[in-house]
């Protein structure tokens, strides 16, 4: 098999923080079996995430929320890829609509897990470990293969030169030194019980202003949010909205460390090779989903009866103590963002 110009599909149409934490499974393809073609089936807001990648030939957008929506949709969306004829398809989202693209499409192995809302459309169930971090169970999928993968496999990101460019652009008309030493903080979250709290966040970033550029990071949803934290905060910049998902990578890539909640950021920080402070709430990393780097230092409240409280977090603390928050200092994370620049 390994010898075999196999075609490979990989279905992944979850969140951001998701699709980064896929790409070790194409990365491990190509290191194992290099004449396999594989390619990746996206949501529109995470496609740039695959494109451009060295493991991976070629990306297309699944728009479920509007586009492709419904059963016309779907098929439009089908009709064409069901000429490639892939041989695997590898289905890391648990959704049923993940699974019916499989088999609609065709592929004669379609392998998924067995929390997966569709798994009588899969020809292979493998187990869903709860116990293990997402990159190892998305590689647990490659299995029925006989591909075990032992060593610890980090996402990597692509990052062409036109990206880079873009950075370099927007420092300069930012009037900020390329010497100067970045730091960044990704302060938001689609779930309000995995944020810290915004005037915690300013009172650490007005403290690293005083010797770093801090970049406020984040998508256009969190831009109000930033701005609060720029405001507290003079000399820190609200960055939020102005990136792509690869440009915001470039600039993560350049800083000192990223300083984030439990959310996207902290896995591309990780694709890029920057360090990480995590700050963990309502979630824990036992779920699965903590930072992967070798500096990487996750916070967080031990101990508490209520903790996790949700999978994902919520809108609201179920108890409303919020204790796994407040219970956070500043100089908590300040002194874990020492430690990493000091290493």
């Amino acid at each position: 098999m390994r010898d075999k110009e196999l075609q490979f599909l990989i279905i992944q149409t979850a969140f951001i923080g998701d699709a980064v934490l896929t790409l070790p499974l194409a990365q491990v393809i190509k290191q194992t079996i290099p004449l396999a073609s594989v390619d990746v089936i996206a949501i529109p807001r995470t496609a740039e995430i695959f494109n451009g990648h060295s493991a991976i030939r070629a990306v297309y957008a699944f728009d479920k929320k509007r586009e492709h929506s419904g059963i016309v949709g779907f098929i439009k969306f089908c009709s064409d890829l069901r000429r490639k004829h892939y041989d695997i398809a590898l289905v890391p989202h648990r959704s049923l609509r993940s699974a019916l693209i499989a088999l609609w499409l065709k592929i004669p192995m379609r392998v998924g897990f067995d929390r997966s809302s569709g798994k009588v459309l899969l020809t292979h169930v493998v187990r869903y470990d709860p116990t293990i971090h997402e990159v190892e169970r998305n590689l647990s999928l490659l299995q029925p293969l006989g591909i075990e993968v032992t060593k610890k496999v980090l996402p990597t990101l692509a990052v062409s030169n036109e990206q880079k460019e873009a950075i370099d652009l927007f420092l300069r008309l930012n009037h900020i030194e390329t010497t100067s030493q970045f730091i960044a903080i990704a302060p938001g979250s689609i779930w309000n019980t995995k944020r810290w709290l915004p005037e915690r966040f300013a009172q650490l970033a007005q403290i690293l202003a005083r010797k770093y550029t801090v970049f406020l990071i984040g998508g256009k949803e969190d831009a109000e949010l930033c701005e609060y934290i720029r405001q507290q905060s003079p000399g820190s910049i609200n960055c939020a909205g102005e990136f792509t998902l690869i440009q915001a990578a470039e600039l993560i890539r350049r800083c000192r460390v990223l300083i984030s909640n439990d959310s996207a950021p902290m896995h591309i920080a990780v694709a890029v090779g920057t360090p990480v402070v995590a700050i963990f709430g309502a979630t824990v990393p036992e779920f699965g989903f903590r930072p992967l780097g070798p500096y990487d230092v996750v916070v967080e409240v031990k101990n508490l009866p209520c903790r996790p409280c949700g999978i994902h977090g919520g809108k609201k603390c179920p108890i409303k103590t919020f204790d796994c928050m407040k219970n956070i200092s500043v100089s908590d994370v300040m002194k874990c963002v020492e430690t990493i620049i000091q290493k």
